[in-house]
């Protein structure tokens, strides 16, 4: 069961990863800060790219091995953890 959080997060690590035949690195977030507690993930899912307008909006889905998020960042850097669900 999904639930519905949109709630603002503190990204607190980045990675970086580098797609087969693309050279540009892309970032991905690592690690957020969510109601004083840290998450750390250890996979990374989907990533969307929106355009809403325009403004550009990224979609990720991670797993903390515990919990699937989807956190969205809008073009002024802002970070929204959009929705979590028990992983399966």
């Amino acid at each position: 069961m999904t639930t519905s959080v949109n709630q603002t997060i503190e990204i607190t690590s980045l990675g970086f990863s580098r797609r087969p035949q693309n050279p540009v690195l892309e970032a991905f977030p690592k690690r957020m800060v969510w109601e004083d507690r840290e998450y750390t993930f250890v996979e990374i899912g989907m990533h969307f790219l929106i355009k809403k307008g325009q403004e550009l909006i990224r979609l990720f889905d991670v797993s903390d091995g515990q919990n699937d998020y989807r956190l969205k960042c809008d073009s002024s850097n802002h970070w929204t953890l959009v929705s979590m669900r028990a992983a399966a």
